[in-house]
Formats: C-alpha cells, structure tokens, sequence
C-alpha cells in the first residue's frame, strides 16, 4: 500500500525521456535560471547595502515592472508571428551582456545605485520579449495529456534553481563578493544558449499572422471572453501584490545575521517548492483545477500570515516553505488551463497576459510590503499582506463562479476526439 502512494505520488518523468527537445529545454533552462536566482538575491542585496532602505528595495521592483507591462503584449504578438526557439536564443545573449554589466559596476569603488535600477529594468524587459516565447514552447514539445506533467518538472527545474540560486548567492557574496557572484550568472548562459542550438526550429502556426495592434487586441479579446481565463491571472495577482513580502529579506536578514541568512530566507520558499513538484504525481488525477488555485492561494496568504507571527528564524522558514509549495500547486493547475486549452495560434499573445498577471503582482507586491514596511513594521506589513491575500482570493472566488467550476475534462476529451478522427 505504501508503495502504490509513493508511486502515484512520484514526480512523472515521462515527458523528459519521450522527447528530446523539451529535454534540451529543460535542462539549458536549468542552469540558466539557477544563475538568475543568483542574481536575484545580489541585486536587492546591493541595492539595501548601498541605501539602507527597504523602500529602495521596493522601488527596484517598480523599475522591474514597467518594462514588463510595455513589452510583454509586444513578446507575445512576437512569439506568435517568428521562431519561438530563436527569439529565446536572441535574449538569453542579451540577458548575459547585462550580467557583464553588473559585473562592471560592482568593481567600481564607489557602485552606482542608478546602475543597478538600469540593469533591472532591462533585464525584465528582455524577461517581457523572452517569456511569451518560452511559455509557448511547451505545448508544441510535449502532447495536451501530458501537459501538467511537463509544467511539473518545469516547476521542479525552477525550484531547484530557487534553492540552490539564493543558496549559493549568499554564500558568494558574504565569501567572494558581488562582481564574482554577477559573473557566476553570466557563465550559466553558456549552457542554455548550447540547448537551444541543439533543438530544432519552433516556427509560428500556419494560420499565424504578423505582429500587429488588431492582434494584441484579438488576444485580449479572447481573454476577456473565457472567465477560467480570467480567474487564474487575477487569482495569482491579488495572492503576490499582498502576500509577496519578499522586499523584506534585506531587513530581516539583517536582524537576524546577515547574507548568509538571507539566502536560506529567499532558499525556503523552493523547498517547499521542490517538495510539493517531487511529490506532484497526484496532480494529472485531478480535473476540477479551478478550485485547486483558489484552495492553494488562500494556503499562500494563510502561510504568509504565520510567517509574519512566526517567533523564531526556523519556524519562519517553515512557513516560507509551506508558502512556497501552495504556490507551486497553484502555478502547476494555472499552466495546465493554459497549455491544454489556448489555440496554438493564439499561445504567444496569452503568454504575454500570463506574464503580465503573475510579473504584476509580486513587482507591485515587492513595492506594497516595502512601503508599508517602511511607514509601521516588517511585522505589519507582512501578516496585513497574507489577511488581505486571503480575503482577496476568496473575494475572486465568488464572483468568477464559472473559474471556481472549471474542469479540465471536456478539453482532453476533445483532444481525444481529434486524435481519433481518420485522416
């Protein structure tokens, strides 16, 4: 009996042993993200040793966001109309020339804050053209019925990268400084940019048209159209604009010992993470997916909210770890509505949407809980935003009752049907 519920518990595999070119995916994006999650923790680092505000942490969010809201309809229209595999390849070059720009500006004397806002600001920029074309990549590498699998070693690569990137991170800046940390990241491109050479070409569908405004906007159309759409963007917004307190770090980091205390507080959340994607097999049975987000984001804000309580620095982790795997299950069903029931016509434009709903709300969710932190407490700020997640989680609930009934069932049928047409 034990047996069989480890066997349905396990992480499914299959989707990386039947096809080569999500392998490659997989794995060039591993190391790749791994460097990133370097990054993320020496950025805010640097930026908090410099100003010794947690309200200049939350800005550094703010410059993050605004390329994003501009450009990702301008990636997604792009992901739709051009090679998805070459757009991929064309930012990751770029994306590694602005890690060799933050190793520049940590080598100076004196760093520059400005630099720092730049380099954000550009990287999620070229994050905005990159992920629509990344996100659509899946479902033409893996089958629909083998979708969440996929999206759950997706989530096993990131989280992985999410543990051991912070990790790492603060090891390296407490022992090696930050101009050999941003160099770690730069090196870690070398090893997506030779996947994606490896994989085959990604051209758009045949009945793709151009990038044009009148396609952002069918694009939007079509959103607005389906509430289960609908549902899992303003879901994810409201759960990371109040209960994203990662803006934070810096100053309980620095409560509670430093650097190297910061990575385990950026690490817990993947482990978490990580424990929920190893043990996802469980996943693939479940169909009403509508209700398994609203149930894993009211988890997040409940897991937020004893965080902030939490008396100590080990049961604060634990509740970053539960926060972590909530969010997880309420990503792995939020990517399976998307890839099993978007037109591959139409898949870049709606990535563009996707990235805008789950990019907004923990850019603008860094920035709420590092101005509420500034103005009352780390405390404050950080249990308000997990009762406020809650309560708008439920809030969406109820007045999106179609998204709240969801069912993954019809669609695979669907599929089903298709496949067994003669041809």
């Amino acid at each position: 009996m034990i047996s069989a519920f480890l066997r349905a518990a396990a992480i499914d595999v299959r989707p990386l042993a039947r096809h080569r070119d999500f392998r490659l995916l997989w794995l060039g994006q591993g190391v790749s993200f791994f460097g990133s999650m370097i990054t993320a923790v020496a950025l805010p680092y640097q930026v908090y040793s410099l100003t010794h505000s947690t309200l200049a942490v939350g800005i550094l969010s703010l410059f993050e966001i605004m390329p994003i809201l501009l450009l990702a309809f301008v990636g997604g229209a792009l992901a739709d109309a051009l090679d998805r595999r070459r757009m991929v390849q064309a930012t990751e070059m770029s994306l590694a020339l602005i890690s060799a720009l933050l190793i520049v500006n940590a080598s100076l004397p004196t760093p520059r804050v400005w630099a720092l806002y730049l380099a954000a600001s550009l990287m999620a920029g070229l994050d905005a053209v990159q992920r629509p074309s990344l996100d659509a990549l899946l479902p033409r590498l893996v089958p629909k019925e083998e979708i969440t699998a996929a999206a759950a070693l997706q989530s096993l690569r990131s989280t992985v990268g999410m543990i051991g990137g912070p990790a790492l991170g603060g090891v390296l800046i407490a022992v090696a400084g930050l101009p050999i940390t941003y160099g770690i990241d730069m090196l870690t491109f070398v090893a997506s940019l030779t996947a994606l050479y490896f994989m085959r070409a990604v051209p758009p569908a045949p009945e793709a048209e151009a990038p044009s405004i009148r396609g952002i906007v069918e694009g939007l159309r079509y959103a607005l159209s389906r509430q289960d759409l609908l549902g899992t963007y303003l879901i994810d917004m409201v759960a990371m604009f109040f209960g994203m307190p990662m803006a934070l770090f810096p100053a309980l980091a620095a409560s509670y010992g430093g650097a190297g205390v910061l990575g385990a507080l950026y690490a817990a959340p993947a482990v978490g993470s990580f424990l929920a994607t190893a043990t996802s097999g469980w996943s693939s049975h479940v169909h009403r997916h509508g209700l398994a987000i609203v149930t894993a984001a009211t988890g997040w804000g409940l897991a937020v909210v004893a965080f902030g309580l939490a008396p100590s620095l080990p049961i604060a982790l634990v509740f970053l770890a539960l926060a972590g795997a909530a969010d997880t299950i309420s990503g792995l069903f939020r990517s399976a509505v998307w890839n099993q029931t978007i037109p591959d016509h139409l898949r870049g434009r709606l990535a563009g949407i996707e990235l805008i709903s789950y990019s907004t709300g923990p850019s603008f969710g860094n920035l709420e809980s590092g101005l509420v932190g500034s103005l009352f407490s780390v405390r404050v700020a950080i249990v308000s935003g997990g009762v406020l997640c809650v309560v708008g989680t439920l809030a969406l609930a109820a007045f999106l009752p179609r998204f709240l009934r969801y069912d993954n069932r019809p669609y695979l049928a669907a599929v089903a049907g298709e496949a067994a047409m003669p041809e």
